[in-house]
């Protein structure tokens, strides 16, 4: 078999870069070998974002810049993948006439089929929303010590400025054989945390056997051989059980951290999102995990300048944040996505500079909220999970590595123990990070 080169740029969510890896896997199979370089590679994909206009303008000036290499490497394979894929379908072809193959995300394990036909010459756009039956199939992992590992597909909410369910389809959860013989390889190969991944992980199994729902899915998961740690992403606030929450306490690989998007912390804005609950109702989720998850990190997100939102709205959203005492937050700046209903209410667009000013005070509060969550952890001993090893150019040598509930430590270090438990004493409090020793 000919060995090619396969090069791909993931833009966007660990979900993208959970596919890309899924991608690698795939190719492997039918004669092409991952490359760093773009430039010595037999196939480009790009692996596309459309959560936010940005995202998406940054896929097509990249391909853009490809299709300029192609002229010179006429045989050269171009595949654009991922949810701009999903979103563009055929126009791709026509806005891009260098593209060999447009891949939606739902089409994804149809791959190596479609690469055999784009070789042959033909033009390919694979788009179906109905997907593409899985199999079990190799997947070449990104080295580290974090194993991705989706457990569903897709969304069923239609928040009014969400593109997701439009790019990645209604929810639908994956076998769990599947999911428990890809984490049990992860595992064999050394990987020390598992992240559950999903649009909405609390919906896992409602379309499977009765029982078989997200605690159901932990509880198998640490029931495995071996120290590692569990995580899952993300939770919709109205969905999270008591069942989960008493998982989380009683299960000793499952960490005490949960990721609750908000979104806004003013009532009548999370009304227009089409979000399914009011400000009290979060206040009242978070307050129940807190008081019964010791030392839980709870995470979030937060638009600001959606459409219609007054000064006085956004200013609840900045209240709601300090108010909550949350950890950290993922923010951005309304960006309006096609398709979606939010994007239609264009006499209601926020100004751009109104938007960019506002993002910069929620990224202040959310620095202040940071810095006083983790000096909660002063003078604890914590467990850390280690990363990375690194020699800085003062020749100071530093592990790195994650607490149980998501807290980044810098330790100074003179061996590598990346893959290693520590226990450290956290000295020092960072906006984004604690500072710690070894014990």
């Amino acid at each position: 078999m000919e060995n090619k080169k396969v090069y791909i740029e993931t833009l966007g969510c660990q979900m993208n870069k959970s596919d890309a890896e899924r991608m690698y896997g795939m190719l492997e199979h039918i004669g092409y070998t991952q490359t760093e370089n773009p430039k010595e590679a037999d196939m480009l994909i790009i692996n596309t974002c459309s959560i936010r206009q940005l995202s998406e303008d940054k896929a097509y000036s990249q391909i853009g810049v490809w299709g300029k290499m192609k002229k010179s490497k006429p045989n050269l394979k171009i595949v654009f993948a991922g949810c701009v894929a999903q979103q563009g379908g055929k126009s791709i072809l026509k806005r891009a006439p260098y593209v060999d193959l447009v891949l939606g995300t739902q089409r994804l394990y149809e791959l190596p089929n479609l690469v055999k036909r784009i070789e042959n010459g033909e033009r390919v756009v694979s788009v179906e929303e109905k997907p593409f039956e899985e199999s079990d199939i190799q997947i070449n992992r990104v080295k580290g010590i974090n194993a991705w590992v989706p457990i569903m597909e897709g969304c069923n909410n239609f928040c009014t400025y969400c593109i997701v369910p439009y790019t990645r389809g209604r929810e639908r959860s994956r076998k769990p054989e599947l999911i428990l013989a890809e984490i049990k390889k992860a595992l064999a190969e050394g990987y020390k945390e598992i992240t559950l991944l999903g649009q909405n992980v609390d919906s896992y199994g409602k379309d499977l056997e009765e029982g078989q729902n997200l605690s159901w899915l932990l509880r198998q998961i640490n029931a495995l051989e071996g120290k590692f740690r569990i995580r899952f992403v993300t939770n919709y606030p109205t969905d999270i059980t008591d069942e989960v929450i008493d998982t989380v306490i009683e299960l000793d690989k499952v960490c005490e951290y949960f990721h609750i998007p908000m979104q806004s912390g003013d009532d009548y804005v999370l009304k227009k999102m089409n979000r399914r609950y009011d400000y009290a109702t979060y206040k009242k989720i978070c307050d129940h995990i807190r008081s019964r998850v010791k030392d839980v990190t709870i995470t979030s997100d937060f638009i600001a300048g959606f459409p219609g939102e007054t000064e006085e709205q956004f200013e609840n959203t900045l209240k709601a944040m300090t108010e909550l005492e949350l950890d950290y937050s993922n923010t951005a700046s309304y960006s309006p996505r096609e398709k979606t209903v939010a994007a239609k209410w264009v006499d209601k667009y926020i100004p751009e500079d109104v938007k960019t000013e506002r993002l910069a005070r929620l990224n202040e509060h959310n620095r202040a909220c940071c810095l006083k969550s983790n000096k909660k952890y002063l003078g604890r001993e914590m467990e850390v999970l280690v990363e990375n090893f690194e020699v800085r150019k003062n020749g100071d040598k530093v592990i790195t590595g994650r607490t149980r509930n998501n807290k980044i430590v810098h330790i100074p270090c003179d061996r590598d123990l990346t893959g290693e438990f520590v226990n450290v004493k956290i000295t020092n409090a960072r906006t984004w990070y604690l500072n710690g020793e070894l014990i």
